[in-house]
């Protein structure tokens, strides 16, 4: 077979702190020639859930996404923690991918902090690259189904966020009107609508 891999040349840390790994690459392509610069990074892996009510309905949140300057509205979702918040510790490009375990652990405590429901309920739904052009970092998407409301919403000093419920017509309007934007947040929705079984893409 032809070999398209490319040969990672020289890499410049851009910025590396325990958020992100930007980096600037120089890469050999299979032709022999060189290709700069190349920007790429690493940042945590995260849990993105799809919670739905005993009711039927959506468990969304809305928030402010500086990338774009707008509020959408979303499933809850969060990053899961390769280390413990008290250490000083970089992110690299081989600390940020996390066991299903830990991915569980962490969408079961987004869900919990985010908005305040529970569930008893899970099923997970797809791991993959959440961003394969410029990143490494994994997405896994999981299902709660009967989520019951337990407790007020437990949010981080810099999460500023509001919980809402839709019904699916709702949340079709809010996909379709360009609120709902999230590409791999619409791939969840569609993954889970249909049922599908369990696929692992790393």
């Amino acid at each position: 077979m032809e070999d398209l891999r490319w040969k990672l040349s020289k890499c410049e840390h851009l910025a590396q702190d325990e958020w992100i790994d930007f980096r600037k690459c120089i890469y050999e392509l299979p032709d022999g020639s060189y290709l700069e610069p190349v920007y790429n990074y690493s940042k945590h892996s995260f849990s993105l859930i799809v919670p739905i009510t005993e009711d039927g309905r959506y468990i969304c949140v809305r928030q402010y996404r500086h990338g774009i300057d707008r509020v959408l509205t979303e499933f809850p979702a969060g990053a899961i923690e390769y280390k413990s918040r008290e250490s000083n510790e970089p992110i690299r490009r081989d600390n940020i991918c996390a066991s299903e375990e830990e991915a569980f652990a962490a969408a079961k405590r987004e869900l919990a902090e985010e908005t305040g429901y529970v569930s008893d309920n899970w099923k997970h739904l797809y791991s993959a690259p959440a961003n394969p052009t410029l990143a490494n970092n994994i997405v896994h998407i999981y299902l709660a189904k009967e989520c019951r409301k337990e407790r007020d919403q437990k949010l981080d000093a810099s999460e500023f966020l509001n919980e809402m419920l839709l019904t699916e017509d709702e949340l079709k309007k809010a996909i379709s009107d360009g609120d709902f934007a999230q590409p791999v947040h619409v791939l969840a929705w569609y993954l889970s609508r249909a049922d599908c079984n369990v696929l692992e893409l790393r």
